[in-house]
């Protein structure tokens, strides 16, 4: 890889005629990506690509003028200490305030590389032309500003405040949500009946830590490969499945957790199964609140559903426990 000092005047226009275009394709897959959900704001990353497609062509010409048609193969991940772009394929899922935090990161890392490539050039239209896209770059930020205020109307932002509500819950509150109702519902069994079968903390907990850890793991996968998310628009399935499984092991922890009382004490089963029964009740109720709350199932219904399969669930594990 070169330094950053070594490059040529030709070599550092190259390098931002490549730039320029890579960055363009980059909003512009932000806008394809943002379309359907975020049409307004795709209108915003598509003006934006516009606008480096100008600078590529003022880049280009200058070029032209002083070293011809032919352009050395020397991109910025060549260079030392560069700033680098994701491959785009890379951009896919991503949500709408990430897409905008990474346009600023790269209007600002391309603002920087020209002031530095025109600090070390010495032809002087060469210089100017850095020189402005430096402050073009600089000034982006205030024009992102302005392109917002133009395309984002009161009633758009209303929409995609909406559309991001109903993102939120489609890549984050309904994988955590099945997760926390499995680890919360399907360990009660095992663990129950662990705990009557030998009215033995110890062994209660590590029956219950392995059905924790052995569900969260199970659900993350089933919840990552069932959907890609390219059609569905739920995220990232790695993420979705991680949030997922997590989410699966902290519903089954909760209530293995009270297991850790020391069977030495006094009534240290019963104390323990009494601080267990404590946390499944919160946690049947704390599912009960989110179905509420983000899948728009009325409170005393998604109570209903929840704490009355927890308890048959529960009875089920006493039940064998105690056979």
């Amino acid at each position: 890889m070169k330094r950053f000092s070594d490059l040529s005047e030709r070599e550092v226009l190259a390098i931002a005629i490549g730039a320029e275009e890579e960055d363009s394709r980059i909003y512009m897959s932000f806008a394809e990506d943002l379309r359907e959900r975020y049409p307004d704001s795709a209108k915003l990353f598509e003006k934006m690509a516009d606008e480096e497609k100008h600078h590529r062509h003022l880049l280009l010409e200058m070029y032209e003028q002083r070293f011809g048609a032919n352009l050395p193969p020397i991109r910025r991940q060549d260079v030392k200490g560069f700033l680098r772009r994701r491959p785009i394929w890379l951009t896919k899922n991503l949500s709408l305030d990430r897409m905008r935090k990474e346009a600023e990161t790269m209007e600002f890392e391309a603002e920087r590389f020209y002031a530095r490539a025109a600090e070390q050039t010495t032809d002087v239209g060469v210089r100017k032309l850095l020189g402005d896209l430096a402050e073009m770059e600089k000034s982006h930020e205030h024009r992102a500003v302005e392109l917002t205020s133009e395309i984002l109307t009161p009633d758009s932002r209303r929409e995609e405040d909406k559309t991001r509500r109903r993102m939120f819950v489609l890549q984050y509150v309904q994988p955590g949500l099945a997760g926390l109702m499995d680890g919360s519902v399907s360990t009660l069994a095992p663990l129950f009946a662990a705990a009557f079968a030998t009215h033995s903390n110890w062994p209660t907990f590590l029956v219950g830590l392995a059905a924790s850890i052995g569900a969260g793991i199970s659900m993350g996968f089933a919840e990552a490969l069932s959907d890609d998310g390219s059609l569905t628009g739920r995220g990232s399935p790695w993420l979705r499945g991680g949030i997922c499984g997590l989410m699966t092991t902290l519903g089954g922890i909760g209530h293995t957790l009270p297991y850790l009382v020391p069977d030495s004490w006094p009534n240290a089963f019963w104390i323990a199964t009494a601080i267990a029964g404590v946390v499944v009740f919160f946690e049947l109720w704390a599912i009960a609140f989110v179905r509420a709350r983000y899948m728009d199932t009325p409170f005393l219904q998604a109570a209903f559903q929840v704490v009355l399969g927890g308890v048959i669930v529960l009875a089920v594990g006493i039940l064998i426990g105690g056979a």
